[in-house]
């Protein structure tokens, strides 16, 4: 049945869906149970345990201090309620300790990857789906006064010199891939190594044998 839905399949995208659907089906056969977390879909912005742990501690300590507080219990030196606000403003400054640095990691990896959106985020605040949306006609014309407009474009001479230039190199020979070349290559890879985007794991490449020659197939067509 996999090798009918193989042979139908017409790109890369396609026969990883399918190769998607066999492993969910396999799981599923043998009642394994299969975890969703961790997908490529951004980094998690759950809060570290620890800084749950500590704003807990904040609550109880604020919890204890409005409890003293409302009692007559003349308390001994050093001050009890003074103990707590110390614990409260150095767990406190743990966490923007922790704040600030994980701003500047973000805004210094956005840096290196995204500059415009780096100096939008600091010039106002990110806000996405506020103000009303752009008129539908002025859309259309703007995009189509980019791409359907007949426009006649002049490259140059420069063109002309490339061309002349790689006129003597000899093309490369084409590469043709087997199915042993897939199998030896799956075959050194570690089963559960971290997946990549499709979220698959090498194990299911090398038990979908089946997948080998489409994958060649594919590679050759595309």
């Amino acid at each position: 049945m996999l090798v009918t839905y193989l042979e139908a399949s017409r790109y890369l995208c396609e026969t990883d869906s399918i190769f998607i659907g066999a492993a969910l089906a396999v799981c599923r056969i043998i009642g394994a149970k299969i975890s969703t977390a961790g997908r490529a879909t951004g980094h998690s912005s759950a809060i570290p345990a620890w800084r749950r742990r500590i704003e807990e501690r904040i609550a109880n300590c604020a919890h204890r201090q409005v409890a003293f507080a409302g009692t007559n219990v003349s308390l001994s030196q050093p001050d009890i309620t003074q103990k707590l606000k110390q614990r409260i403003a150095a767990w406190g400054k743990r966490i923007r300790r922790y704040t600030e640095r994980s701003t500047r990691f973000n805004q210094n990896r956005l840096f290196q990857s995204d500059q415009k959106r780096l100096y939008e985020s600091l010039e106002r605040p990110m806000v996405s789906g506020t103000g009303p949306a752009p008129n539908q006609a002025d859309t259309v014309a703007f995009w189509r006064g980019l791409w359907s407009e007949p426009v006649n474009h002049s490259e140059g001479l420069w063109t002309e010199v490339v061309a002349s230039q790689c006129a003597g190199i000899t093309a490369m020979d084409p590469v043709t891939i087997t199915p042993d070349d897939v199998a030896e290559a799956v075959r050194r890879a570690p089963n559960w190594k971290s997946p990549g985007l499709d979220g698959l794991h090498h194990y299911w490449l090398k038990g979908f044998m089946a997948l080998h020659n489409t994958y060649c197939l594919k590679s050759s067509n595309d």
